[in-house]
């Protein structure tokens, strides 16, 4: 049964996700709660609905584990805290009952407001807590498990509704919260199963597709070197027996006397492994001794190095696969300082190669990166301390998760939540300074970079006493809509207008793939004609959907 809701649940989420999007307060052409909480609760689905014979321990790991993994944007990341508080008590059960279905509540309420830095009201997290207290309140006085789940959705309903009430943005907007919405079709979703509907979830168990335009690439080239360790090896222990601090010490010695570029990362469930060796059996039988294993993959480096020199092959490839191949050809030294940055647009990925960074995760504002996309780019940086740049404030999240998983590098998220803050942080940095006097460096960077960038409404609204009609250009500051009109150009001049200040030096702007080199080149001339006392630089950015980024110094 449980099995049976969580899928329908996650089915009516991917159902509703359009609609969902729909619902974000500024209407640019991005809104993408919908689909990080799909893409999030996907993640659990494939790995709950290949249970064949579920139990509630298994049901619990494969919901937990795999909303972790999968956990894409704030409130993707926040369900998967939701779904790993509630699955932290469930796990103890053989059955739910009303007092069981509340503490577990209650836990998943506790779980996600500690995963947020700064929990704000008027979000999915005042939503949930509405649905705690609420059950709290009836579990105590009702004991029919349909009738408590229905009197709590409908009070979830309420809490909702009044969303627009605490946040005034929302009100303003005409619209509820955006992941309290999604987290109601998913408790909606599952009550039609429980009420006994019948639902149609192999939408939400057929393997998944990487989206269109969707890159993860490492800034690196093919050299002709000696590859000491020849088979990149990569497997996961489910943790069967003990698995603590000594353990894992134990097992990254014993792979670390067969080979190099040892990357481990473990929850409570599993282990996830990778190693450069020329023994792959003598990894796995170590790993046995914990566990099961599973996703075990050998691939021979030294053929492929040799395949790729005949071929000549000096491009980076586009997959994780050939990515970490790429560089397993290199002989593998740890680096003092290592960068990952999010980036959408090849004109911006080459920027940020160029700044020196080392892997860059192809994602950014359209396609929010998951937690599972930094584990893979952190397993392919060889350094000992990694700086991870977002670039986005919806992706900040799902980087602190990853580092909060990774225990053998010193993984340390700056919070840039534009491309231009991201780019302003590579310049502080200072390869003599320390870790932290670095990320000091870059946070008071970023701090004194104001933002834009320009694009498109998709629906009639109004924020901050601007109309907003479907089809106008708007200019998007770090808080607000700074511009509206019917020109591109025209709002984008008036929007670093707005940006300007007596002590602007330096506007930057980065031309998108919808924009014409020679339109880009007039708008920068007529910049430089309005602002003679500042500098002015022109890039491309080639990213989607934003004609222009830009930013003020």
């Amino acid at each position: 049964m449980v099995k049976e809701i969580f899928l329908a649940g996650a089915a009516n989420l991917e159902a509703k996700k359009e609609w969902i999007n729909d619902l974000n307060v500024f209407p640019v052409p991005d809104g993408d709660t919908g689909t990080n909480m799909t893409l999030t609760i996907m993640s659990a689905s494939k790995e709950v609905s290949n249970i064949e014979t579920p139990d509630m321990e298994s049901l619990a790991k494969a919901i937990s584990s795999g909303s972790l993994r999968g956990a894409r944007g704030n409130s993707g990341v926040i369900l998967s805290q939701l779904l790993r508080g509630f699955t932290k008590v469930i796990r103890e059960y053989d059955a739910i009952d009303s007092r069981v279905l509340s503490l577990a509540f209650e836990k998943a309420v506790e779980t996600a407001y500690k995963a947020v830095m700064k929990p704000k009201e008027g979000t999915i997290l005042t939503v949930a807590r509405g649905m705690s207290e609420k059950m709290t309140e009836l579990a105590p006085k009702i004991s029919d498990i349909k009738k408590l789940l229905g009197l709590v959705i409908e009070y979830g309903d309420e809490v909702l509704n009044y969303t627009p009430e605490l946040l005034p943005v929302l009100k303003q907007a005409g619209v509820v919260d955006s992941g309290g919405q999604g987290l109601m079709q998913l408790m909606k979703g599952a009550y039609d199963a429980l009420m006994g509907k019948k639902v149609d979830y192999s939408n939400v168990i057929s393997e998944s597709k990487p989206a269109a335009g969707k890159e993860t690439t490492a800034a690196k080239g093919i050299e002709d070197v000696n590859i000491e360790f020849g088979y990149c090896t990569e497997f996961i222990v489910n943790i069967e027996k003990k698995y603590g601090e000594k353990e894992e010490a134990a097992f990254k010695a014993f792979l670390e006397s067969i080979g190099n570029s040892i990357v481990i990362v473990s929850d409570d469930e599993i282990v996830k492994v990778h190693v450069h060796t020329n023994h792959p059996g003598l990894a796995f039988e170590e790993g046995l001794k914990y566990g099961s294993l599973s996703r075990m993959k050998v691939d021979n480096m030294r053929e492929e190095h040799e395949e790729r020199l005949i071929a000549n092959a000096s491009k980076v490839a586009g997959d994780n696969k050939e990515t970490e191949h790429k560089e397993a050809e290199e002989e593998i030294v740890n680096e003092k300082y290592g960068f990952i940055s999010v980036s959408a647009g090849d004109g911006l990925t080459e920027i940020f190669k160029c700044l020196g960074v080392n892997y860059v995760i192809e994602g950014g504002q359209t396609m929010n990166p998951s937690t599972e996309d930094m584990l893979n780019a952190i397993e392919n940086v060889h350094a000992d301390n990694i700086f991870i740049l977002p670039n986005n404030s919806n992706i900040i999240l799902a980087a602190n998760q990853a580092q909060s998983i990774v225990e053998d590098k010193n993984v340390i998220v700056v919070p840039t939540k534009t491309v231009p803050q991201g780019i302003s942080a590579l310049l502080a940095y200072s390869e003599e300074a320390a870790p932290e006097d670095n990320f000091n460096a870059m946070s008071e960077e970023i701090a004194r970079v104001k933002s834009g960038s320009v694009t498109y409404a998709v629906r009639d609204t109004e924020v901050d006493d601007k109309v907003i009609r479907q089809g106008d250009i708007m200019g998007i500051g770090d808080k607000t809509i700074l511009s509206v009109g019917q020109n591109i150009s025209e709002v984008t001049k008036d929007l670093i207008d707005n940006l300007m200040d007596d002590d602007s030096e330096l506007i930057s702007i980065y031309y998108g793939n919808d924009i014409e080199e020679a339109s880009a080149e007039e708008l920068a001339k007529q910049i430089e004609e309005a602002y003679p006392d500042a500098d002015v630089e022109l890039n491309y950015g080639g990213q989607p959907i934003y004609y222009y980024i830009v930013s003020v110094e």
